[in-house]
């Protein structure tokens, strides 16, 4: 049996490519002080369906036949909420906070599953997988406490009026997780792997061969027993 040839791309150019779309996302809602739904809908928009391409050519790209069901629905889900999001008419308070929940909520149970099921395999890349699920669950989770009608104003002297609304919040929070994404993910794809172990070959290499077995009985026919005459 022949084995696959390797493949040009790995699992962590995947977890680069997703940090840097992370990374830019991150940085484009820190430093921007219009934290509107316009805004947060735009970035996610763009962080969405860019991750979605880098899912989808990496199930053919990176993952080998078999494993390829966890990257392809991520890049399904991801892209549908992006594809949602993208169109400017549509955009509102309501539509952020009900696409971004649900899709963190999905993702992540699937990212995280995934990982479990990985981690089973004795995949080195399970732990990721289970991480980045639960930091997208808890995404979700973190969404939903957040009030979409909340709006305090408030005086600073000297400084003028300012207002925090919960779109304000929403958006920053999506801003966080986008940060701590890219943040573990860049360190994870940096990060040396050890090479998985083929259980197979190792059988194989400590399984005594035939000629070896013949040997050993003969051996054992040849050599006289204790009170035998030689």
């Amino acid at each position: 049996m022949t084995d696959a040839p390797p493949r040009t791309l790995e699992v962590r150019h995947l977890q680069l490519v997703r940090a840097l779309f992370a990374a830019i996302a991150a940085i484009m809602i820190t430093f921007s002080a219009d934290h509107s739904a316009q805004l947060g809908l735009a970035v996610f928009s763009g962080f969405a369906i860019a991750t979605s391409l880098a899912f989808l050519l990496s199930a053919w790209l990176v993952f080998p036949a078999g494993s390829r069901a966890v990257p392809v629905l991520l890049g399904i889900v991801t892209g549908v909420a992006g594809m949602v999001t993208g169109i400017p008419p549509l955009r509102s308070t309501v539509l952020f906070f009900s696409v971004v929940i649900a899709w963190a909520a999905i993702s992540g149970i699937i990212e995280l599953v995934g990982g479990l099921r990985a981690r089973r395999a004795r995949d080195p890349h399970a732990r990721d997988g289970v991480l980045i699920g639960a930091v997208t669950i808890a995404l979700a989770l973190g969404l939903l406490v957040v009030n979409p009608g909340y709006d305090l104003h408030y005086v600073i002297d000297g400084a003028g009026e300012f207002a925090l609304t919960g779109i304000a919040i929403g958006v920053g929070v999506f801003g966080g997780y986008a940060a701590i994404v890219a943040v573990f993910l860049g360190i994870a794809g940096f990060s040396p792997r050890p090479a998985p172990v083929d259980s197979e070959a190792s059988t194989t290499e400590d399984a005594p061969s035939p000629a070896g077995r013949q040997g050993d009985a003969a051996a054992g026919q040849a050599a006289p027993t204790a009170g035998e005459p030689a």
